[in-house]
């Protein structure tokens, strides 16, 4: 009899045992959803899922490196998507070497497309006045900007990464 129950009390502890190691999968699993930016790389670290950096990512959808503030190092991507998600610590305003300015928010989101980032949303460029950035494409030496028009860019001046400059607001 005792050998018996000891058999049922380990089968029943195994499965006890095994339903708390799932459920600490699952709070990681609902913890990842809902941490933002900064620490979800650890988490996806934790279960398996290691991001490439940000430049990676854009060098691999051939869009210059630069396009981003240097600090700019935590994003989401959804590969089903496509959805890109950007966290920048600060908003700031970038200067780049063909005199350009570009200021974005904490967070920047658009689409990824090959050459191409659509429907972004936390990005500004200044032509006379400060104009909402929809669209950057790349087309061979040129970078394509869309805000409000259309404006050619040379790429050659978002190849290198540069530090963002703090401002006041967007």
């Amino acid at each position: 009899m005792d050998a018996l129950l000891n058999k049922v009390g380990s089968y029943w502890l195994g499965q006890k045992a095994s339903k708390e190691f799932n459920s600490v999968g699952d709070d990681i699993n609902s913890l990842s959803t809902s941490i933002e930016g900064g620490t979800k790389w650890l988490v996806n670290k934790l279960k398996g899922k290691m991001q490439k950096p940000l430049p990676d990512l854009l060098k691999e959808y051939d869009l210059p490196i630069g396009i981003f503030p240097r600090d700019a190092t935590n994003y989401e991507f959804n590969e089903e998507t496509r959805k890109l998600t950007v966290f920048i610590p600060s908003i700031c305003e970038v200067g780049y070497k063909d005199s350009s300015v570009v200021r974005f928010l904490t967070i920047v989101t658009g689409y990824l497309e090959k050459g191409k980032i659509a429907d972004i949303e936390g990005m500004k460029t200044k032509v006379m006045i400060w104009v909402k950035v929809t669209c950057i494409a790349s087309s061979g030496s040129k970078l394509n900007f869309t805000a409000g028009m259309k404006k050619s860019r040379d790429r050659v001046a978002y190849e290198v990464l540069r530090d963002g400059v703090a401002v006041d607001k967007f």
